[in-house]
């Protein structure tokens, strides 16, 4: 089989969705990937197929190696090659480090740092039956910075942007190319569960140098950018899509 096939993890809503869209119009077979929300899962697939496009949409928690296994069967079995691979999925509990559990801390960095090693290594598999892949995943500047009650998220942040330049380096000889982006506040569902959404808003809106917060689409266009052979020298990166908020003392 010839035709480019992407997965996007997380991909039912939020910057996994409008990835997904994007993709599937860059003419991209597509599979969509979520942990509970099913319905917006199939909403998504159901615009995919309105653009011409297949569609695979495969439930898997991919901070479970399992799951993980079973999602890049079922792409295996469905499409044979996987092309690019955006690992958008996350997950993580809001509190001060001090209110920390254990319980806490292996959950977000399951889905936020295990993740990626894992579906890295199963993607690979894949991308070399083609000549190549790219793999790209999703950070925050809370990897870099103190945002409250971000703990461990953050730390799951950085451990992923580091897995990215090792991950980078490991699988270059197989031309997959691996980067990441990093946003600045950008207003999805998912900030939604911040307790400090609104603070974190209302500084975005008013700080960045850019005079605007970080949109979606601007997060797709970084992503769809490290998609293109144009890029294919960047490696091992994780650009900073912020408005400039982060040079800010």
């Amino acid at each position: 089989m010839t035709q480019k096939v992407a997965l996007i993890t997380g991909s039912s809503r939020g910057i996994g969705k409008e990835t997904a869209l994007t993709l599937a119009k860059e003419g991209y077979d597509i599979v969509i990937n979520y942990a509970r929300s099913k319905s917006a899962a199939q909403e998504t697939a159901a615009e995919i197929e309105k653009l011409g496009r297949k569609v695979l949409t495969v439930k898997a928690n991919v901070g479970d190696v399992d799951k993980i296994k079973h999602l890049f069967a079922e792409i295996d079995r469905e499409f044979g090659r996987l092309d690019v691979f955006v690992n958008n999925a996350a997950s993580g509990v809001q509190r001060p480090a001090m209110e920390l559990e254990e319980s806490h801390w292996n959950w977000t960095m399951n889905i936020n740092s295990k993740a990626l090693l894992f579906c890295a290594q199963e993607a690979a598999k894949l991308m070399e039956k083609n000549g190549g892949g790219k793999i790209i995943s999703v950070s925050s500047l809370g990897s870099i910075r103190y945002l409250e009650n971000y703990t461990v998220v953050g730390v799951s942040k950085a451990a992923l942007e580091a897995l990215t330049r090792y991950l980078a380096v490991e699988l270059s000889s197989k031309n997959i190319v691996v980067n990441a982006v990093s946003g600045g506040a950008v207003d999805t569902d998912a900030l939604k569960h911040f307790p400090n959404r609104a603070e974190l808003l209302a500084e975005a809106a008013e700080k960045t140098p850019a005079g605007r917060m970080v949109s979606i689409e601007d997060m797709v266009n970084a992503i769809m950018f490290l998609t293109k052979e144009e890029s294919s020298m960047i490696r091992g990166q994780t650009i900073i899509i912020d408005g400039g908020i982060s040079l800010l003392v």
